[in-house]
């Protein structure tokens, strides 16, 4: 069942990365697309981390862990873990802690993401695709890979004009050339 539910993830992962990377090489999407999913299975793996609140983005073996936790303990597991899979080179772990919320909170945040990623999509010079959004609390995480320096700024200030939104954390990283 571990292997099935492991090898489904590592699918999804591969099937995700691709149409976001084609900036990159063949041997450059197998290669991030091994790391992302062997850092999945790893935090999969680990009883310290809860894997479904982690993001994990991979851009040529700079690998950006992203999301909301609950505890510091569970961001600094989850950097390790992610440290230690092969293949990267570099790691930025852009996890926010904060604290569980309520279902009906986790159902409002659930909305802000929404709205925020359908603001994205409607917004020129923006490439959504390369864009995960979470929300928790009123709080809006964007994290990914983006092209520019402008796209990020121009990302950020979408999210923030969406009602609702309490605070912008844009973690994107512009790729390295």
């Amino acid at each position: 069942m571990r292997r099935r539910t492991l090898a489904a993830l590592a699918a999804l992962t591969v099937a995700f990365a691709l149409p976001v990377q084609a900036e990159k090489t063949a041997g450059n999407v197998v290669d991030d697309s091994t790391v992302n999913a062997s850092i999945k299975a790893a935090l999969f793996d680990n009883k310290n981390t809860h894997s479904t609140q982690i993001n994990v983005e991979t851009y040529k073996g700079v690998v950006q862990l992203s999301g909301f936790v609950a505890t510091q303990a569970e961001k600094d597991a989850a950097g390790k873990v992610a440290q230690g899979v092969s293949g990267v080179k570099e790691l930025r772990n852009s996890i926010a802690v904060h604290e569980s919320t309520s279902m009906g909170t986790k159902l409002d945040d659930s909305m802000l993401t929404g709205k925020v990623k359908a603001a994205l999509i409607d917004t020129d010079k923006v490439k959504s695709g390369q864009i995960n959004v979470e929300s928790k609390g009123g709080i809006v995480q964007l994290s990914g890979f983006v092209t520019g320096e402008g796209m990020k700024d121009r990302a950020g200030q979408v999210a923030a004009g969406v009602s609702g939104v309490k605070r912008v954390d844009n973690v994107l990283i512009v790729k390295p050339q």
